[in-house]
């Protein structure tokens, strides 16, 4: 695989909480591309290299430990809006499986549906996990 090939995850909130305010956020921690979310499914297309190893780079992965690779949604206050909510969705991708990097690698979309509530009834945070796994798009 050649250093630093650019493939396409794709991260769906299936039922985000409408009227907050949802955003990538950089590795500076600052949002991008912010969008208000109303009932329907919420999706932001992330751009990542991914080289061999396979290791993930580039301006939206975020590096946990010498292994754990990850992309933040901000939501609310963290996406830049004056809001009640101020959290961040922690989405793994150093879990995906090699078969599926491999199609990404010959230009299919990468998806991830993620739920959208917390159990307190917010927008989910911290650590969320996609609501099947990692799929072609």
């Amino acid at each position: 695989m050649p250093a630093g090939q650019e493939i396409t995850l794709r991260l769906t909130i299936g039922d985000p909480f409408p009227g907050v305010v949802y955003s990538l956020q950089d590795k500076k921690s600052q949002p991008v591309g912010p969008v208000v979310a109303t009932e329907a499914p919420l999706s932001f297309d992330v751009p990542v290299r991914l080289a061999p190893g396979p290791k993930f780079l580039g301006e939206f992965v975020r590096a946990e430990g010498p292994e754990r690779r990850f992309i933040y949604i901000a939501i609310g206050g963290q996406a830049g809006d004056h809001s009640v909510w101020s959290r961040r969705a922690k989405i793994d991708i150093h879990t995906i499986a090699p078969d599926l990097l491999d199609q990404a690698l010959a230009g299919v979309v990468l998806e991830a549906v993620l739920p959208g509530r917390a159990k307190d009834g917010g927008p989910a945070c911290a650590t969320v996990r996609p609501v099947q796994g990692w799929r072609v798009a």
